[in-house]
């Protein structure tokens, strides 16, 4: 057991059960993790995260996955018995059974495990133990949580604080997405997609905005209010709840906060306990830096951030106001946020070919996209931005389809691909021409090899394309950059180059 642990108390949790509009019970203490800890679907980034922290602690772990991948083979080379392919023979003799909520019932292993009478804890849950003993911040919000705990954890890192972290989503300043480091300190994304963020008990939380999503889960916006609610109760009486003030939801939230807990907002609005103003763009259009000023909470500090969007200058701004928090000094948590370059799938560079530059983004909700295509825009300058989208979920795509319609617009190409169905069952009447239909100039697409080709065709050099998307259209970057560079050495379409 690593030194700095905290020891892991309480009783079992009972199992993950979800429906819609309800929420993971939270425990009155941390689950006990019997050894080995067993996860079911080990190679997704939730549950990747919390198997290294658990390694990291000293904990056997195994666990299993349809597919080999990079991330299962780097958890093996950690210590982990990894299996691919779910069969009941994976489960082990004892020990405690991890899934998330995409685990089914029928599922071999999670069947095997519930037949035997093993714990079954949700993902939450089992980082919930990890995590007890240490000072917590959790981050919350429907849309710029994992960016903004990678800044939080690249920012402390850089100031010597040196925190434990479970992030869904690698970070290259990180070089991964999760590490124990036994510190006191420990920096979670709190996922709110399926209510599990109410199992954590941060000493500061942190709100990046709270909108109506994953009604799939809470069947109605209410029930998402109603849950982040919830999450912010979860703190204790010294307690902090950094929340924007620029978002409704947020500011909604810390206005119903009551003490002793205490409360700072920050964004653009006057009202806003840390203030952002004079945001700016230093340097040329493809290598520019934005520049802001930060106000209140008794520091006054320019910052500067090699990330484009002013969603990620509000995300900046919630980093640094936890900084202050931790007593962190102004201009070193400048330092520390100015080394910040961008989480895995979060407007992340793919290449350039025939002077046209990809990116791709995890973007899933209308304010999402909105945000991508708005920095895509300061990034192309004088040129245009090509978007290839991928629904994600049928449910998402009915209930939103208009927001969609309305954030594609800001491209000057849309190209839609079939929804990603993820968790659901297919849709017969709702697919990727429910967007197209609302819009004047966006097109739907079956085919991904002729999407591809499409989307090549429209671009020019100095343009821009960006993949978007939660499913596997993050895949369809790479293959674009090469089709550009075909293009450029002449295999390529001829009528393409501009």
């Amino acid at each position: 057991m690593n030194a700095g642990r905290a020891p892991l108390g309480g009783h079992p949790a009972p199992p993950a059960q979800h429906t819609p509009g309800t929420h993971p019970g939270a425990p009155a203490e941390p689950a006990v993790l019997r050894e080995p800890v067993h996860f079911i679907g080990l190679g997704g980034a939730g549950m990747s995260a919390v198997a290294r922290v658990l390694l990291g602690q000293g904990l056997r772990v195994s666990g299993s996955d349809a597919a080999d991948s990079k991330g299962l083979r780097a958890l093996a080379a950690l210590g982990a018995e990894v299996h691919v392919g779910h069969t009941a023979g994976a489960v082990p003799d004892d020990g405690t059974v991890v899934v998330s909520s995409a685990i089914r019932e029928a599922n071999p292993e999670l069947a095997e495990a519930r037949r035997r009478g093993l714990p079954v804890l949700h993902r939450s849950q089992a980082l919930a133990a990890a995590m007890n003993g240490q000072q917590a911040i959790a981050v919350a919000g429907t849309h710029g949580k994992t960016t903004t705990t990678a800044m939080i954890t690249v920012l402390l890192r850089e100031a010597g604080l040196d925190p434990s972290f479970a992030i869904g989503g690698d970070v290259a300043a990180l070089g991964v997405n999760a590490e124990w480091t036994g510190s006191g300190v420990f920096v979670a994304e709190a996922d709110e997609s399926d209510g599990s963020f109410l199992n954590y008990t941060p000493r500061i939380a942190v709100v990046t905005n709270a909108e109506a999503d994953h009604l799939d889960h809470y069947g109605t916006a209410d029930a998402v209010h109603a849950a982040f609610r919830a999450f912010a109760q979860r703190l204790p009486e010294d307690g902090l709840l950094v929340a924007c003030a620029d978002d409704p939801g947020a500011a909604a939230l810390a206005a119903g906060v009551g003490e002793p807990r205490r409360v700072r907002t920050y964004g653009y609005a006057e009202t806003a306990d840390l203030r952002i103003s004079a945001t700016r763009a230093v340097g040329s259009t493809t290598n520019s830096v934005l520049s802001f000023l930060v106000d209140g909470l008794d520091a006054e500090q320019e910052l500067q951030l090699g990330v484009p969007g002013r969603h990620n200058i509000l995300n900046a701004a919630a980093a640094f106001a936890v900084a202050l928090e931790l007593g962190v000094d102004p201009a070193v948590a400048a330092t520390g946020l100015a080394l910040f370059s961008g989480a895995a799938r979060r407007f992340e560079a793919r290449g350039e070919g025939d002077g046209v530059r990809v990116f791709d983004d995890y973007a899933h909700h209308p304010t999402e996209v909105q945000a991508a295509l708005t920095a895509a825009r300061t990034v192309a300058g004088e040129h245009r931005v090509h978007v290839l989208f991928q629904p994600h979920l049928f449910s998402r795509t009915r209930e939103f389809a208009t927001g969609f319609a309305d954030a594609l617009s800001l491209a000057d190409t849309a190209t839609v691909l079939p929804v990603y169905a993820a968790r659901e069952d297919p849709v017969d009447d709702v697919g990727g021409w429910t967007i197209t239909d609302l819009m004047s100039g966006g097109s739907y697409i079956e085919d991904p090899d002729a999407a591809l080709h499409t989307v090549t065709a429209q671009a020019r050099p100095g343009d821009i394309i960006l993949t978007i998307g939660a499913g596997d259209v993050t895949q369809y970057g790479v293959r674009l950059v090469t089709l550009l560079r075909e293009r450029a050495s002449g295999a390529g379409p001829s009528e393409a180059r501009g």
